[in-house]
């Protein structure tokens, strides 16, 4: 239980840090630019896990990085960059809450993960608790911001289960290096193609997006990936539901947005679905047997070196 409770710790930092990546965005970066938006968050996080770990893909990882790049981080990235600038930072957060549901839903077929009840419960919890924040009649609530945040989370819900299948045979801190570079890559002329030349940077938007790709793209991504690994995507998705409590506390602390009673209420629910999702502790039946080893119990032997904490 001790180490699941490490991992879950570990896989918190990335909903987070994602809360304040609306925040940045919103605030400090150009509006008019979400392919060069992407791409510059991207292409810097992948280059400098592909510089830590020295590891090139292998095999069908070539076509997986792809794949992942495209929908976790191309698609994904353009369609959260739009969805920060056209919403508050409450709101846009708040929208992804809905992905613990999803990933449950895709985790059934795809990795054959049967959710629990308390999986379930803490989901319908926790969207219960979204709509209360979301449905507060706050203005610029933009449909096309509603839909581009829907859409990010869908994707992006596909995407992490997809990792989670293919991840046992590739280190963590690669696989995450590979994602991004590759998407970053496709980005890239994208971007020229349609936006023209970069945009010209002031020094508070170049720092903000130093720390959004090293901290909310980067350090974010290798651990939420970490936690596919070791813990139940259902689990994975609740601790998710903590990018809308961060984004709703940010908007409030930093952006001047209301909090309501209702939103309040909503925060507490979210945070119950999370407390609900929590991993189940070891079967206390044959407690006096010894504890197994910690590789066997934490993966499958083939990728044990890819379970080492980072």
């Amino acid at each position: 239980m001790e180490a699941n409770m490490r991992w879950v710790a570990m896989t918190a930092v990335a909903p987070v840090a994602w809360g304040t990546n609306y925040f940045v965005t919103h605030e400090f970066l150009p509006a008019e630019s979400p392919l060069y938006g992407a791409a510059l968050r991207a292409l810097p996080a992948g280059l400098v896990l592909l510089a830590l770990c020295r590891q090139w893909p292998r095999g069908a990882w070539w076509w997986r990085s792809a794949v992942l790049g495209l929908l976790n981080v191309s698609v994904f990235f353009v369609l959260i960059y739009v969805a920060s600038q056209l919403l508050p930072t409450s709101i846009a957060s708040t929208v992804m809450a809905v992905s613990p549901l999803t990933m449950m839903l895709i985790a059934w077929p795809v990795v054959s993960e049967r959710p629990r009840a308390a999986h379930l419960a803490g989901a319908a919890i926790g969207v219960a608790g979204v709509c209360l924040m979301l449905l507060t009649g706050a203005d610029g609530v933009s449909v096309p911001g509603i839909l581009a945040s829907a859409a990010a989370m869908l994707v992006s819900s596909f995407g992490h289960i997809l990792a989670k299948r293919w991840s046992s045979d590739a280190d963590v801190l690669a696989s995450t290096a590979w994602q991004l570079t590759a998407g970053g890559l496709f980005l890239l002329p994208a971007a020229a193609a349609m936006e023209g030349p970069p945009p010209a940077l002031s020094a508070s938007a170049l720092t903000a997006f130093v720390y959004v790709a090293m901290v909310a793209t980067a350090l974010a991504f290798a651990a939420w990936f970490t936690g596919l690994r070791h813990l139940p995507a259902g689990t994975v998705g609740l601790i998710g539901l903590l990018n809308p409590v961060t984004g709703v506390l940010l908007g409030t602390a930093l952006a001047a947005e209301v909090l309501t009673v209702q939103q309040l209420c909503g925060l507490g629910l979210v945070l119950t679905g999370v407390v609900l999702g929590r991993p189940a502790p070891a079967s206390r039946r044959g407690s006096s047997r010894p504890p197994a080893p910690p590789v066997s119990d934490e993966c499958p032997a083939p990728a044990a070196s890819a379970c080492s904490p980072r």
